[in-house]
């Protein structure tokens, strides 16, 4: 018998900036609470991140009981409010999504924009405002913050254990940016899951997830190197995408704790299938 177990939780506050580990996690509507709840967009609403702008990974974020912090290397913490209860309302884009936001502040704007080099705003997904999971993946109640397209991102620890094994190298899994690591299980097993439910909550895995280029960025320093998706692209390539982790979608809110015990209920073909 295989006990699976959760072995790390990762969130991300800020779209593309760098994440926080915790130990012990509410869920919300939305998956993890404060995950991808502020994100940065361009002076067209495009949303931006490392794909075009690495020096992202080097924005620190912290979170306390009433605030986001963001700190940067040769710049004074930004503070800024965990519930922003005014703004404008910006209509924004991700990928092919068009949703609405709010602004935060000239002062958070003109702090990223400053360390970025780069005109940039901050924004904010207010709990009102709803932005729903792809139908062809997901179920009208399914609903996702500022993510690529889904609440949660999946990983086992073996599956990283055997890519680095690949590679020759000893990658972190802060890399691949998961929400959710899974330790007790064969590598790839994930490929393979499809309802799987981790302490009280219970998760379906629609859709494998293709990677970009944002792995190949070194989270410390912003450098980028041809590591994983030049091994990705020889062992993971399917119709012209690689892929690595699964994508998942939440049925309840509860609470997510490292050490819950992760049951397979229901399982189905490898996604990919490779």
């Amino acid at each position: 018998m295989i006990h699976s177990t959760l072995s790390a939780i990762y969130l991300y506050p800020v779209k593309s900036l760098a994440g926080i580990c915790v130990t012990s996690w509410p869920v919300t509507k939305t998956g993890l609470q404060y995950d991808r709840k502020w994100m940065l967009i361009d002076n067209d609403g495009q949303f931006l991140s490392q794909r075009k702008l690495p020096g992202m990974a080097l924005i620190k974020t912290a979170l306390t009981e009433c605030h986001l912090i963001l700190s940067a290397t040769g710049m004074e913490n930004l503070s800024l409010s965990l519930t922003p209860v005014d703004g404008d309302i910006i209509n924004s884009t991700i990928w092919q999504d068009q949703c609405n936001a709010r602004s935060v502040s000239q002062e958070a704007d003109q702090w990223l924009s400053h360390f970025l080099n780069l005109d940039c705003r901050l924004v904010y997904q207010p709990d009102e405002m709803i932005r729903q999971v792809d139908p062809d993946y997901g179920c009208d109640t399914d609903n996702v913050a500022f993510s690529d397209g889904f609440p949660f991102l999946i990983i086992s620890e073996n599956s990283l254990d055997s890519l680095n094994r690949e590679m020759q190298l000893n990658l972190p899994m802060t890399r691949f940016r998961p929400n959710l690591v899974i330790a007790g299980c064969p590598a790839y097993a994930e490929d393979s899951w499809r309802e799987i439910s981790i302490g009280a909550i219970n998760f379906r895995l629609p859709k494998p997830c293709s990677r970009c280029s944002i792995p190949t960025i070194d989270p410390e320093t912003a450098q980028t190197g041809k590591e994983p998706l030049r091994t990705l692209n020889r062992i993971r390539k399917w119709q012209n995408n690689v892929y690595f982790g699964q994508n998942a979608l939440h049925n309840q809110c509860g609470i997510l704790t490292v050490g819950d015990a992760v049951q397979v209920k229901v399982t189905g073909a490898k996604q990919p299938p490779i």
